[in-house]
């Protein structure tokens, strides 16, 4: 296999780092608009496989070119969101697979934002499905941690655990702390400020995809490894778009353990219009408000040494067991900050982000998970993918709580 990794941040060149240590590519090549930083992510995994180049990810015809000279068979999307529809494009175009971590932007209902969908995440893509699927193409959508590992925790509680799934709520929460700095998000603020501020979707069997108002429904949820009760809320995120397409479930959340702090700052950004990505004038020069806080706190990827705690994606699967009684499971992963600095030289975020898409690829080449068309992890063979992930260091595990 031979695989192109467009963007060289955090998530792209744990990528490179985590894929280097597996012998199932035989090329990998990690391009970003700023060559040195690809040259830099290519030379430390110190793999000859590995090499680092130049791309404008906004270019489509940039990056079909640079896909032929590499003969990529799967381009992946390590870039934030608003960069998809370029890079899924020049998959197609390519005829090569594409992989990505966050599903094309969503558009509110300009109408009646919090109570009914306008464009969803990843409608775009679906949209165009059947075009992949006449040319034998496959794209997988929502391939990272969450969306991607929660996805597969949902079609493993389904074949494995579960006759019947009330409901599915992906949970997310951390004990994660960084010196010497009041806010440093450990993830993308860009991407962020998108999935937190947007309405949040929220599907029922009886309603279908409906919004409601951010941060809504708050409830506490107790985390494991010690990182104990945190309070979660709805935010807008692709697993609730993906599980109802593959899965049979009566009700599917995805709640943040953001905490009050994050949660006000975030408000604050959003009332002072902040969180907008429409330029504004300034003594003459036209910039982005959102771009302008980015570039105000220090880079997620560079966060690692300052960093501390452990992170938990899950997945709260509740309804009948196998037995026909009540169940209610949390199948979740959970990564120290200080083993992926250990071993990775990434901090924990970035790692189990990038993780996901590596086993992915692995499976791909190694013909365990195939299809065509515009698919979610939803629509392949969890088991697989979770022996392979146990292989990486970090295994996976699952409690049964009170239903």
């Amino acid at each position: 296999m031979r695989v192109l990794v467009v963007g060289a941040g955090g998530v792209g060149a744990a990528i490179a780092s985590i894929a280097s240590r597996r012998p199932f590519f035989e090329s990998l090549t990690i391009a970003d608009v700023d060559p040195n930083r690809a040259a830099r992510a290519a030379a430390r995994t110190g793999d000859q496989r590995v090499t680092g180049t130049s791309v404008d990810a906004t270019d489509t015809l940039d990056v079909v070119e640079l896909a032929t000279l590499c003969r990529a068979d799967v381009i992946v999307n390590a870039c934030d969101p608003r960069f998809n529809p370029s890079l899924f494009d020049a998959a197609f175009a390519t005829g090569c697979g594409y992989i990505d971590m966050a599903m094309h932007m969503s558009v509110p209902d300009p109408e009646r934002p919090y109570e009914r969908c306008g464009v969803k995440l990843g409608d775009a893509q679906f949209a165009v499905s059947d075009d992949w699927s006449e040319r034998g193409q496959l794209a997988i959508g929502g391939m990272g941690v969450e969306p991607g590992l929660s996805d597969v925790f949902a079609r493993y509680a389904a074949d494995h655990l579960f006759s019947r799934i009330d409901e599915i709520g992906v949970r997310d929460g951390s004990s994660l702390q960084i010196r010497g700095d009041q806010f440093a998000p450990t993830f993308s603020i860009w991407t962020t400020i998108e999935e937190c501020l947007n309405p949040p979707v929220i599907w029922e069997r009886d309603r279908g995809w409906f919004t409601t108002e951010p941060f809504s429904e708050p409830e506490v949820f107790d985390f494991p490894a010690g990182i104990g009760p945190l309070t979660c809320v709805n935010v807008e995120h692709e697993e609730v778009t993906l599980m109802p397409r593959w899965l049979d479930v009566g009700r599917v959340t995805f709640k943040y353990g953001l905490g009050d702090e994050f949660i006000g700052v975030l408000m604050t950004l959003h009332k002072l219009g902040l969180a907008s990505t429409r330029p504004v004038k300034v003594h003459g020069v036209e910039v982005s408000p959102r771009d302008v806080v980015a570039a105000c706190l220090p880079n997620p990827a560079e966060l690692g040494d300052r960093m501390t705690g452990l992170t938990c994606a899950g997945t709260l699967v509740t309804g009948l067991g196998n037995d026909n009684w009540p169940r209610r499971t949390y199948l979740h992963h959970v990564v120290d900050n200080a083993w992926t600095m250990a071993e990775f030289g990434h901090q924990a975020v970035v790692w189990q982000t990038a993780v996901n898409p590596v086993v992915a690829l692995e499976l791909m080449a190694d013909g365990e998970w195939k299809g065509i068309g515009v698919l979610g992890p939803e629509a392949f063979d969890a088991a697989p993918f979770l022996d392979l992930l146990d292989e990486h260091g970090v295994t996976w595990a699952m409690e049964d709580r009170p239903a």
